[in-house]
């Protein structure tokens, strides 16, 4: 089925780690042009360009507003707009720290480097979408954001916001700028990327994680990009708005194998 995104500009935030990385090969497969955002990671993100005909770098510290706004204007200026957003960027802080033990600075750089960073890039997405009168955005939350997750509270709570307060407002906002706006979430579940390779690399710690989802596998990124694209595409979602997809494998908030 044809997603219709063939000529799309879109911009991937994120574009240097794995789901990110996925994200931006897959919408240049399907003929977009594609804004590869990156913070560090220069040169995975090269390495994501080269797969990606037609693609640019743009570099942004999500966190501070002033390169948020930078990230924009030179997205638009390169390709002379947007017509989608995958808002992916964010950081899973692997330590697991009870919520007695988290101190204040990681709770605040937690949420900086997931909520205000999506906030950042959904309001300066938007601000392209009131300028042109269309556009979709899909937020990447967590599973973490359904269910909670003991050790990373902070990282629940971001991910929680993400994907409920600011979802369910935006999809309610954009209509007032773009009849036709879209905005969607996707929740990956345990997904090997950079992020959680070394978690992911400890067999005992899948078998336990795997144990409260049907199907008890680790998810690929391009099983998420996958949902992300169709979510993006007016073509097969253009009636789809507000929700939210979790690829996790049929997870549930129990046990589902002894």
């Amino acid at each position: 089925m044809e997603t219709g995104l063939s000529g799309k500009r879109v911009l991937v935030t994120g574009a240097s780690g794995g789901i990110g990385a996925a994200c931006a090969r897959s919408f240049a497969s399907e003929g977009c042009r594609v804004a590869l955002h990156y913070h560090r990671g220069r040169e995975r993100a090269e390495a994501v360009a080269a797969d990606c005909p037609g693609s640019v770098l743009v570099q942004a510290d999500l966190r501070r507003e002033e390169a948020a706004d930078r990230l924009f204007a030179e997205a638009r200026s390169t390709l002379g707009g947007l017509d989608a957003c995958a808002a992916v960027a964010g950081v899973w802080p692997e330590e697991d720290v009870p919520l007695w033990r988290l101190t204040l600075d990681r709770w605040q750089e937690t949420l900086a480097a997931n909520l205000t960073a999506t906030f950042l890039t959904a309001r300066g997405f938007l601000r392209e979408v009131e300028r042109t009168g269309e556009g979709s955005l899909v937020l990447v939350g967590s599973t973490a954001g359904i269910f909670g997750e003991a050790g990373h509270a902070d990282y629940a709570a971001a991910k929680s916001a993400v994907v409920r307060g600011l979802l369910l407002s935006l999809k309610n906002e954009i209509v007032r700028v773009a009849p036709r706006g879209r905005v969607n979430a996707v929740c990956p579940g345990w997904t090997l990327s950079p992020m959680t390779r070394t978690t992911l690399d400890d067999p005992s710690r899948v078998e336990r994680a795997t144990r409260t989802m049907a199907l008890r596998k680790v998810a690929q990124p391009e099983d998420v990009a996958r949902q992300i694209v169709v979510l993006a595409s007016d073509e097969l979602s253009g009636h789809v708005t507000g929700e939210v997809v979790l690829v996790a494998g049929g997870m549930e908030g129990r046990l589902l194998h002894e």
